[in-house]
């Protein structure tokens, strides 16, 4: 059996004051100064933990402090100076996909490398838009054998990427064909190139340098080679050059070195791939599609043909399909691609990576179960470095994270830390659902309950089918 995949991670805490969801205002004038006063009592301690906190900062901009919510505090006062109040900061985080929730989830998870646990079971919406639409089969969480992480039975999130051949034939037990390339990493996931909006150059040394120790892949705009930093040279199998239609190729020396290459979708794709092959035989060719209005139909095609080798479906950072007025979400178009290559027969031939709205684990793992065999993230690693995901990001307004002055010790491990974090969360998905494997893991439908589904075969005979807004 080979060795197991782990990631050593180790606490890296935050650099600038932490933004609690809620704090406690404090009527200070009418304290009787109880001896047994609740804030000391306080079962989460953070009271006590504040106080520490507040002490070493050279700069206080934010409110409150990571208040748990839980009320106790402003019940038990005797004289009822206490009272909750929101925190504006952290309403004003994100947007209205990447929540203030899921970005103080991600701060946690990049600090401390654990799966966050509320204690208090789920107290949100039981539907939603997206992947909050659906749900994962849990029957085999009974299973003490295949408790995730704890449990006895090997789990592999290892993925290959490339094409595979639909069958074997031998003569004398030897292959008569050589078997195409592949690219094996220890995990589905794969760092995307960062929007342009969002695009820090000071941040890619570090990036690239969590993707190796970590095992996995990032993309890299070729023209961005030389912001790699000084280890980019030992980095290079580690790193997929994204090529722009039309772009120059990179030094036959450097191109030699990688395993895997990206090209935007043109009308040429066919010759420039076979430019790539001839420089580099064994190197694994990506296609880039933009799930836009042409998207689906456009991938369909390039799936079917012979050459193709890996389909990179990429949709906008919210998931939503690119420029249409009422667009689809990314795990319902490429389970569209997947199950069209299903009915022609190629889909176990080609690789498909998907991109665009994967901001938790949890949609990690259910866009593979909608047929992707491995995905791309790129905010949630700029969201691991306490990026507030500001809507204005500009280069000239001021950073309320100071991006710019991070260093690598600490950008390198917390962007370790959530890959960690989301690779145990994948186990835990994947024992839960008695899969052992990542690879059984992509497009296994029936292993996850779909609202719209249900919701059309509970009532669709009484109350219609239910029409977009």
């Amino acid at each position: 059996m080979p060795e197991k995949y782990h990631i050593e991670t180790r606490p890296v805490p935050p650099r600038r004051p932490r933004i609690g969801k809620c704090g406690v205002v404090d009527w200070r004038e009418d304290c009787a100064r109880c001896h047994n006063c609740v804030k000391k009592a306080c079962v989460f301690d953070r009271y006590r933990q504040e106080t520490q906190y507040i002490r070493g900062l050279n700069e206080v901009d934010n409110l409150f402090f990571e208040c748990m919510g839980c009320f106790s505090c402003v019940q038990q006062c005797t004289k009822g100076i206490l009272a909750l109040a929101a925190n504006p900061a952290y309403e004003r985080l994100g947007n209205s996909y990447w929540t203030p929730e899921i970005i103080q989830t991600t701060w946690t998870q990049a600090e401390t490398a654990k799966i966050p646990v509320s204690g208090a079971g789920y107290r949100g919406k039981f539907t939603g838009p997206g992947f909050d639409a659906m749900w994962t089969d849990m029957s085999e969480i009974v299973r003490p054998t295949r408790d995730g992480i704890h449990g006895r039975e090997y789990i592999s999130t290892a993925v290959d990427i490339g094409r595979k051949s639909p069958l074997l034939t031998f003569n004398d037990d030897k292959l008569t064909a050589a078997l195409p390339p592949l690219v094996d990493i220890p995990m589905p996931l794969v760092i995307d190139l960062m929007p342009l909006e969002y695009k820090i150059n000071n941040l890619l040394p570090f990036m690239l340098a969590a993707a190796a120790r970590t095992g996995i892949l990032m993309l890299v705009d070729y023209r961005d080679w030389n912001l790699l930093g000084a280890d980019k040279e030992r980095h290079l199998p580690h790193v997929v050059f994204y090529l722009e239609a039309g772009a120059p190729l990179p030094p036959t020396e450097i191109l030699r070195r990688t395993r895997l290459v990206e090209i935007n979708d043109s009308s040429n794709i066919e010759r420039r791939i076979g430019e790539l092959k001839t420089i580099h035989p064994s190197i694994v060719t990506a296609v880039r599609i933009a799930l836009d209005s042409r998207g689906i139909e456009r991938a369909t095609e390039l799936g079917k043909q012979p050459y193709i080798e890996v389909l990179h479906l990429v949709s906008d950072i919210n998931g939503n399909q690119i420029d249409a007025i009422r667009p689809r979400f990314v795990k319902d178009m490429v389970r569209e691609v997947h199950n069209a290559l299903v009915k022609s027969g190629v889909r176990d031939q080609i690789t498909i990576m998907a991109g665009g709205g994967i901001a938790l684990a949890e949609h990690l793992a259910k866009q593979i179960i909608c047929g992707a065999d491995l995905v791309s993230v790129n905010l949630p690693l700029l969201i691991a470095l306490e990026c507030h995901l500001c809507h204005t990001c500009q280069p000239r307004i001021s950073c309320p994270a100071h991006m710019a002055d991070i260093d690598a010790a600490y950008g390198v491990g917390r962007m370790t830390n959530l890959i960690a974090a989301w690779h145990d969360q994948l186990i835990e998905v994947m024992g839960a659902m008695g899969i052992r494997e990542a690879r059984r893991l992509r497009g296994e439908v029936g292993r996850a309950l779909f609202f719209n589904e249900l919701e059309e075969e509970t009532f669709g005979r009484l109350f219609g089918t239910r029409k977009a807004a």
